[in-house]
């Protein structure tokens, strides 16, 4: 394996961290104490000059506007930009826009790439994926209440899905709805294109999470389909599709999210390092970073993160090389223990800055909040470990013996 990136890579890593740096995280005072409206006016402001700089969306398409980074150059750029929760935001890398780019430029019709895949990767507009269900476990996408009846040249959808992220402002759903009751369970349900200002299509709220109610990409949303009629032209790949094609999307989405989880580790140990060799304790001007406790906190969690680094790094090479099938062990490994290891570089921080760390003048309480999700979307903790144990055995009962995609 060789993570070594390219010249022009290094360049553009240099590039951004600097932007990070200097441009992005400033403006975390306005996500954590302005106005959505103010936050949106500077987003905006930051992403005509990432544009300016040629960085515009690096793991789109290039035939779309992005750069076509590979997983594992992508990989280490997401780890950059999730140092803040506006990082990806400002880049056009964001959640869920960035893995519906990638199954619509895999499954889409020429007609829809032009109509809902360029102005994606342009960023003239935000979507939204629509699967969870409030009755139904998340964890298990084939079982399914909403359904897709045809009528004619037309789908008619019927349901209620909640966690339809960044619901709030966008100008479609790709939608996962059961289409062939009668079918296999893997092969009943399609995934369909639903533009959002279609008639039957009701964003009911956005769900507090924490105690804060989200707006635009932040947000949640609890949306009902009642007679949603679009036409079976909006059907996206083939019909009975919707699960192989929610397992595409799934297994690079959990590495966009450890890449990410990534940036918040390194970034919650740098806020404790700091906080640690500033904070005085004693009269004679002993520091929290003279303490042996803060210093195996600091020891352990260098460690973790870059084993979790590695870790990413590796399903990442996995999937370049062999496809996200090939890797699904791999993406199990990392979905959960990178999970726990940026959860920890968060509570390790906030338990460093004392009562600073639960106020919101750091970004520390925003992570602390938001984050704890990690170990529930795309997957429990508890799944990914069951599914990873057991295909484990199973290779050992079939007399196999090597366990690592090397």
């Amino acid at each position: 394996m060789d993570f070594e990136v390219s010249e022009t890579m290094e360049v553009i890593l240099k590039m951004v961290s600097g932007f990070m740096c200097d441009e992005v995280i400033p403006l975390e005072a306005e996500l954590l104490h302005g106005s959505p409206e103010e936050l949106a006016r500077l987003v905006a402001a930051a992403q005509v000059k990432v544009r300016q700089m040629g960085l515009w969306a690096p793991n789109h398409p290039v035939e779309y506007g992005g750069l076509g980074l590979g997983m594992v150059e992508h990989g280490l750029l997401s780890e950059a930009l999730g140092r803040s929760p506006l990082g990806h935001l400002v880049f056009g890398t964001q959640a869920p826009d960035a893995g519906n780019v990638e199954i619509l430029h895999a499954h889409a019709t020429d007609e829809q790439r032009e109509r809902f895949l360029r102005p994606l990767v342009a960023g003239e507009v935000r979507s939204c994926f629509s699967m969870t269900e409030p009755e139904m476990p998340g964890s298990n996408p084939v079982m399914m209440e909403t359904t897709a009846i045809i009528d004619g040249d037309d789908y008619v959808i019927n349901g209620q899905k909640w966690f339809t992220s960044s619901a709030d402002g966008a100008a479609f759903a790709i939608v996962m709805a059961v289409t062939n009751p009668e079918a296999p369970s893997h092969q009943r349900a399609s995934m369909i294109i639903v533009p959002t200002d279609t008639p039957g299509f009701n964003l009911v709220r956005n769900i507090s999470v924490m105690g804060h109610v989200g707006v635009g990409h932040a947000s949640h949303g609890e949306v009902i389909y009642q007679s949603c009629r679009v036409p079976r032209a909006n059907l996206l790949g083939t019909e009975g599709g919707g699960f192989a094609i929610a397992q595409e999307r799934l297994g690079p989405g959990r590495i966009h999210h450890c890449m990410r989880w990534l940036g918040i580790a390194g970034r919650s140990l740098d806020l404790l390092c700091a906080r640690a060799n500033e904070r005085q304790i004693t009269p004679e001007g002993d520091t929290l970073a003279d303490r042996q406790v803060v210093q195996h906190w600091v020891a352990e969690l260098d460690a973790e993160i870059r084993a979790a680094r590695l870790l990413t790094l590796h399903a990442a090479w996995m999937i370049d090389r062999h496809g996200a099938k090939a890797a699904r062990d791999e993406i199990s490994a990392i979905k959960f223990s990178v999970a726990n290891t940026m959860l920890k570089a968060v509570d390790r921080a906030i338990q460093v800055h004392g009562a600073l760390g639960v106020t919101d003048d750091t970004i520390l309480s925003y992570w602390y909040r938001h984050e704890r999700a990690a170990r529930i979307y795309d997957g429990a903790d508890e799944v990914h470990k069951t599914t990873l144990g057991s295909r484990i055995l199973k290779r050992h009962r079939a007399g196999a013996s090597g366990t690592f995609g090397l």
